[in-house]
């Protein structure tokens, strides 16, 4: 579940001055969520969060459903548990004020959004707002109530706003809808929606991959991890698409989709397990694409590799419309989820991005004198990172440090990341459009924009990477071209070819005699290595760090660490009763730990965080270039197409058509806009790896 109003702006005047943010909570049938203190609390104060049912991957959240034609009740209840001051949290001078307010009815305010949008004016409806007063308090926790009267014309209730009115914190443990009338029906319901959008839009949209051979099978050794074959059948997958198609169909229309975490996972389920407080599976999550263009989840399959003293273990979960099913399922998603946090940020992010620019620049600074034009070109896209890279190797990449600590792999991080270095990092594959192809999610097409085909048209991660990708690729054409006329040019350069050389054989020397390296003989070998270095620094970059904080900053939309097996695993007779009797305290308990959690959100929010003196792309040309109106004409261009892009992607988000960045409670894509403010604003594309 996301929560998307952690930085809205203040919801108008208030009773009280000072209004302290909610710290947690969601929408669910007696559904409690862990919540830990901020720590943003002095700049989220004041402000709303939205708790969203559009956007939950891993909760079941009611969908209130006006079928009267008359306006009808709909009331919620609401727990709030003791802060970490537990019995003496509320002792303070502040006291008073927040018994009056509870006096009076003030003490929390709530508004209903509606999960469709205006037909009339293709916006969101009007919200229905009200305060929550105090029912009760016990030892335990206090009680809230408040009731709505929703009109017919309302719809689905999408998410709810909260705004503490209090002038201290409170844990805002669940919500829970009803309706006092028998003509609203409340459907509880497993919506995967947010789960599969986020493959496409959300902070790891460069793993998703299509699905082109069926049956799926491991390429381990089976006498050391046991049998390869996938549980996930051509019986099961058709069943879950209702019949639509056969998995044949399926393959040859490319409609089916994969994140696969098996693999590369599997050969450290035993030695993760060994650690303190966490579990680890292999993992598959299987998707189909629906006619919208959005991802469809069908089904997850965990296993455990073999051992001296046990079999394999697996099993595939999928949507169910049974309780147990249906907890099994959002137990399933959390540990892939924590599956697809801890490769992105170890993959994804610090090898494919802090990583491997490393070696670009250190070659750059031993072989291109600084008055070298690729040197000069190069330079701005070099700033800060060797700076940021040893921060983090002091602080969140060491040993026991804060990735080792709050992230799957535990202290296997570093040693998976090098794996999986040295089985999937290719140069020649790191340029968007060689990514898209290789993963299936693009076909080469002269005849479409950037010579390139989308399998789905709707992917905001490489629609709109695809235009930085062209601008980066046109300013570099112009630059190269002016200062490179013939190609003898380029290969006679001798700085250029001793950058580029140790760039392969010292930069990456495990890898140095493969035959996929780029040469360097003509302009256009140039140019396509350039545009790769460039884009990876920026685009790609900025793609999968500045939206940490708000898609991983609330834990239960994105848990970076699953602490506990499945409850189906080994069965026990006394686990599986207290699954049986709570199953929500079993996905608390699956869930990151409370300091963990805090660890996440307050990294994450520094991670996210654009500087003041931030240097965005296509921004500020180097001082030489000035004096050179060709180049500096070229960059003035790219300059140009870089703002026409941002009202591109600006309308692209503003399309109902395009339902994996636009709809009721839709974070809109802005991951690759260019330009931003300071602070957490999830957009902004820098020119280099700065934090």
């Amino acid at each position: 579940m996301l929560t998307q109003g952690l930085r809205a702006p203040t919801h108008g005047p208030s009773l009280f001055h000072s209004h302290k943010p909610v710290l947690s909570g969601h929408v669910a049938s007696c559904v409690p969520m862990v919540a830990s203190s901020s720590a943003r609390r002095g700049r989220a104060s004041r402000r709303r969060r939205r708790i969203c049912c559009s956007a939950a991957a891993e909760e079941s959240t009611p969908a209130v459903v006006a079928a009267a034609k008359r306006p009808v009740t709909v009331n919620a209840v609401l727990t709030v548990l003791p802060t970490v001051g537990g019995a003496f949290a509320h002792i303070g001078i502040t006291r008073g004020l927040d018994d009056i307010g509870d006096l009076l009815g003030k003490s929390l305010h709530l508004e209903l959004v509606s999960a469709e949008l205006d037909p009339a004016t293709g916006l969101e409806k009007k919200t229905i707002a009200a305060y929550a007063h105090k029912a009760n308090h016990g030892v335990e926790a206090a009680k809230y109530e408040a009731r709505f009267s929703v009109p017919p014309s309302f719809g689905e209730i999408g998410a709810v706003y909260v705004r503490n009115e209090h002038h201290k914190e409170m844990y805002l443990s669940d919500i829970v809808l009803s309706s006092a009338d028998d003509s609203i029906a409340v459907n509880i319901s497993c919506r995967d929606e947010e789960f599969g959008r986020q493959t496409l839009a959300g902070l790891n949209p460069v793993s998703i991959q299509l699905v082109t051979e069926f049956p799926l099978v491991s390429k381990l050794d089976p006498n050391i991890y046991g049998p390869p074959e996938s549980l996930i059948t051509e019986e099961l997958i058709e069943r879950e698409i209702k019949g639509i198609m056969t998995v044949k169909e399926a393959l040859e229309q490319k409609k089916l989709f994969i994140l696969d975490y098996h693999d590369l996972f599997l050969p450290y389920v035993h030695k993760i397990r060994e650690l303190e407080d966490t579990t680890m599976y292999a993992s598959r999550t299987v998707f189909f694409l629906t006619p919208d263009d959005t991802l469809r989840p069908l089904a997850i399959e965990l296993t455990r590799p073999a051992s001296p003293t046990k079999p394999q273990w697996k099993q595939v979960f999928g949507p169910a419309w049974d309780a147990t099913g249906a907890w099994l399922w959002k137990l399933a998603k959390a540990h892939a989820l924590a599956h697809d946090s801890g490769y992105h940020q170890l993959v994804s992010h610090w090898l494919r991005t802090h990583c491997c620019v490393e070696p670009y620049i250190i070659a750059a600074n031993r072989q291109l004198s600084q008055m070298h034009p690729i040197y000069r070109l190069l330079h701005p896209h070099f700033r800060y990172t060797m700076e940021i890279n040893a921060l983090a190797r002091v602080y969140l990449i060491n040993a026991d440090g804060i990735i080792e600590q709050t992230f799957s792999p535990g202290k296997y991080s570093l040693e998976l990341c090098s794996v999986a270095y040295g089985k999937l990092w290719r140069f020649d594959m790191e340029s968007l459009p060689a990514d898209l192809i290789r993963r299936g999610m693009a076909a080469e097409d002269p005849a479409a924009e950037h010579g390139l085909k989308l399998t789905i048209e709707d992917y905001p991660y490489a629609q709109d990477g695809l235009l930085i990708w062209s601008a980066i690729k046109q300013w570099l054409t112009d630059y190269v071209n002016y200062y490179y006329p013939d190609a003898s040019h380029v290969k006679e350069d001798s700085e250029l070819q001793e950058w580029w050389t140790e760039v392969r054989t010292k930069g990456h020397a495990d890898k140095k005699d493969e035959p996929w390296w780029p040469v360097l003989n003509t302009q256009e070998d140039l140019i396509h290595v350039l545009t790769t270095i460039i884009w990876v620094a920026s685009g790609h970059h900025a793609a999968v760090n500045f939206g940490q904080y708000h898609y991983a900053g609330y834990f239960p939309n994105r848990p970076t660490i699953a602490r506990t097996n499945m409850p189906v695993e080994d069965y026990s007779d006394e686990e599986f009763a207290k699954f049986w009797a709570k199953p929500e305290i079993t996905l608390l308990h699956c869930y990151p730990s409370q300091i963990q959690a805090t660890i996440v959100m307050a990294i994450l929010d520094v991670l996210s965080t654009h500087a003041p003196d931030e240097e965005y792309l296509g921004r500020g040309p180097e001082a030489s270039w000035a004096q050179n109106p060709v180049i500096y004409a070229a960059f003035e261009r790219f300059s140009g197409r870089l703002k026409e892009i941002e009202g591109i992607i600006d309308g692209r988000n503003a399309n109902p058509e395009l339902k994996n960045r636009c709809g009721a409670g839709i974070v809109p894509y802005q991951l690759l806009k260019p330009y931003s403010k300071p602070g957490v604003t999830g957009m902004g594309v820098p020119n280099s790896i700065s934090i």
